[in-house]
């Protein structure tokens, strides 16, 4: 019988931010169909708690502590002419155990999640190998070089993990992306895209758990006036960062002019520095991790996420959205979701002014507001809900398809 390797960056457990989110139903898919053997990294002690489920659920499992500092990475990826993303998840611990598996079982499938794992597929696998890269990480260094942030590192970056990106590509019986824009994207920076065949899975939600009828408001928020706007996400991750320092000094001001109440709360682990600066600004509370980020979106009269720079599906958004909660967003936010302005959502610029007379209206007309909500999550019950969303993995798992169907 036929078993699966899966090779994921952190552990999928506990499924509470995308990338585990994502991994996590993956994962559980796969193991609906063969036996799984997964090998990934902990970078914290609640990812090293997410053992035991992964044991439960595997046949067999590695998990290699991610403490390699990111000055020796950088200074490995250096000196090797590779990527800082490769350096930094390079293990001979994990490079072993991924030999001896293949050696000892009848692995005849490597599902990668995420290029950094792609280091790890050996050159003489006969095997399939499926990789799902979600997003394209290339474009996204390059887009952080392009606003000026750390030029050359970014810059360099970018290059070089586009690079591996098209090896991998070339490689993989089947490179998943995580919506159509993401793939017409990654097939038009390929030399040769007809050598590769690039498939669509986009993200999913979880309705049963993010639904508004077993979930109370937050007392703290219901207790004060508001209106009140909410971010959720990784708020040491620089998209989020640039997103909140935004909304604190550009759309706060503005909304406070005509609600002076109005008050923006970041919820989100491990905030950076700029991100707990915010503190106070302009009526914005940085609340940190949480326990359950189901209240503060049921609190919230609008569910902001004015991402500047984005890849792929945005989980903050199908969450709040199945929330029933109106979400304000950019168009960069809004890629890999089929919703129309107006009806699902509200879908604006990153321009101060204008949110600020869309939101002002939106607050006006409760029963709109409520409509918009009620709307937004009847769509993702009927375009994301996991099952859906995962249901052509089977055939791009088994099926030895020409390389070039796409």
């Amino acid at each position: 019988m036929s078993e699966f390797l899966f090779l994921a960056h952190r552990v999928p457990f506990p499924p509470n931010r995308g990338d585990k989110i994502r991994a996590h139903h993956l994962l559980k898919k796969l193991a609906q169909l063969a036996p799984v053997h997964a090998g990934c990294f902990a970078e914290s002690d609640e990812d090293r708690a997410g053992e035991g489920e992964l044991s439960a659920l595997c046949a067999s499992h590695c998990i290699v502590n991610r403490t390699k500092p990111l000055v020796l990475a950088g200074a490995e990826a250096v000196l090797s002419g590779k990527p800082v993303s490769l350096t930094a998840f390079n293990s001979q611990r994990l490079e072993k155990w991924v030999r001896d598996k293949i050696a000892e079982r009848p692995i005849s499938i490597i599902v990668i999640f995420s290029g950094q794992m792609g280091q790890y597929v050996p050159e003489a696998f006969g095997g399939r190998v499926v990789i799902d890269l979600c997003d394209v990480d290339s474009a996204k260094f390059e887009g952080y070089a392009e606003t000026g942030e750390r030029v050359w590192l970014n810059a360099r970056e970018g290059r070089l993990l586009a690079r591996e990106e098209a090896r991998l590509a070339e490689r993989a019986d089947a490179t998943i992306l995580i919506s159509e824009n993401e793939a017409a994207l990654f097939r038009s920076r390929l030399e040769a895209p007809q050598r590769t065949n690039v498939q669509v899975i986009g993200n999913g939600i979880d309705a049963g758990f993010f639904d508004p009828s077993t979930t109370k408001p937050h007392s703290d928020l219901e207790m004060q006036s508001g209106p009140h706007f909410v971010f959720t996400g990784q708020m040491d991750y620089a998209p989020n960062v640039t997103a909140v320092e935004w909304t604190a000094h550009n759309f706060m001001p503005q909304i406070r002019e005509r609600f002076s109440h109005a008050q923006f709360h970041i919820v989100g682990r491990n905030p950076a520095k700029a991100v707990r600066a915010l503190d106070g600004v302009n009526g914005t509370k940085v609340w940190g991790e949480v326990p359950d980020v189901r209240p503060f979106l049921a609190a919230a009269a609008c569910v902001v996420a004015p991402l500047q720079i984005a890849r792929g599906v945005q989980n903050k958004v199908l969450e709040a959205m199945a929330m029933e909660r109106p979400v304000m967003l950019t168009p960069e936010a809004a890629t890999g979701i089929d919703a129309v302005d107006g009806e699902h959502w509200l879908l604006c610029a990153a321009d101060g002014h204008a949110m600020c007379k869309r939101m002002a209206a939106l607050l006006a007309d409760e029963s709109r507001a409520t409509k918009i909500g009620e709307a937004a999550r009847r769509f993702v019950l009927a375009n994301h809900a996991w099952d859906a969303m995962l249901a052509p993995l089977d055939s791009l798992v088994r099926n030895r398809e020409a390389r070039n169907a796409a």
